[in-house]
């Protein structure tokens, strides 16, 4: 009984956190385009008051420990890769594929990332595809091609520019998943988030420092960025970490599925982007995908290490 009280409550704290990231893309969609914040000045923003909070929060709960990611060269590697083709380049891909569309669409496609780390192993590890592997890229390509079209096949529903910012922002998000696995061996995944979201705002801030030419600042404006700050990086990662004390990774993971949910109900709420069944129906044949795939890799490992065992 204690154990399926603690998976709810780890299911809990993870949807919380995908709701919350479902909400940050949300207001996303309302600076790129409504305020028409320019992306550069929004990411060094963005970058440079995440890392210092998550930096500070580091240094209360680890206090000197923050520091030992620099203390070996493959570390130091993963997190500056993580920073650099992880962290940056999927807030850049992303928050342009908001811009030029929407953030239910960009949502859906940075969705996908699952997908590429799968491709990532077939293509550099040579690693065979599992049949559930091909299953879930048939069906994720099917709704992904719902929802481009809304039923409409002659033409996009978004601009091509913003399809390809989402699929840029499906694959870095993989490199974000994957690259900072060397420095989070033996350091948290707060800290390690912490400096390389500190990196990714002082490479930020080279190009297009945060006080330098500021758009005019409103109160809208400071909420909207506070939100994207507080709901966007800090407060659903500490929610994501509590969740994994009280639930398997692999529940936690289905939990993922709010977000595209609760963008596209935030979308046709404060947007008017009204959706039609085919794109509906397209969003949940992304997420049965996903979820296809993750459940199918989860039966795999565990044959392997019941073949390893025996």
């Amino acid at each position: 009984m204690n154990k399926s009280k603690n998976i709810v409550k780890g299911m809990l704290w993870a949807g919380t956190a995908s709701i919350s990231w479902g909400v940050s893309g949300t207001v996303l969609q309302l600076i790129s385009q409504n305020l028409a914040i320019p992306a550069h000045w929004m990411l060094s923003m963005r970058t440079s008051a995440a890392g210092a909070i998550l930096l500070i929060i580091s240094a209360f709960l680890y206090r000197g420990k923050i520091f030992n990611v620099f203390k070996s060269w493959p570390s130091v590697i993963s997190l500056f890769s993580y920073a650099v083709f992880g962290l940056m380049a999927n807030l850049y891909t992303f928050y342009y594929s908001v811009q030029t569309g929407n953030a239910s669409m960009a949502t859906i496609l940075q969705y996908l990332s699952p997908l590429f780390i799968v491709f990532g192993g077939w293509f550099f590890q040579h690693s065979r595809p599992l049949k559930s592997d091909l299953l879930s890229f048939v069906i994720a390509m099917a709704g992904v091609f719902l929802c481009l079209t809304k039923g409409n096949f002659g033409h996009l529903a978004i601009p091509l520019n913003s399809f390809l910012w989402g699929l840029g922002s499906g694959i870095t998000a993989a490199f974000y998943v994957v690259l900072p696995q060397k420095a989070a061996e033996e350091n948290s995944p707060l800290v390690v988030l912490g400096w390389g979201t500190a990196i990714a705002g002082v490479l930020f801030n080279l190009y297009q420092p945060f006080w330098v030419n500021p758009p005019h600042i409103t109160g809208t404006l400071v909420a909207s960025v506070s939100t994207v700050v507080l709901f966007g990086t800090i407060i659903p990662f500490g929610m994501l970490m509590h969740a994994t004390k009280f639930a398997p990774s692999d529940v936690v993971s289905i939990m993922d599925a709010l977000q595209p949910i609760v963008t596209a109900i935030l979308s046709v709420i404060f947007f008017k982007e009204w959706m039609n069944w085919i794109e509906i129906l397209g969003i949940v044949l992304v997420i049965l995908a996903i979820y296809i795939l993750q459940n199918g890799r989860r039966k795999g490992h565990l044959e392997q290490e019941y073949d390893l065992h025996y």
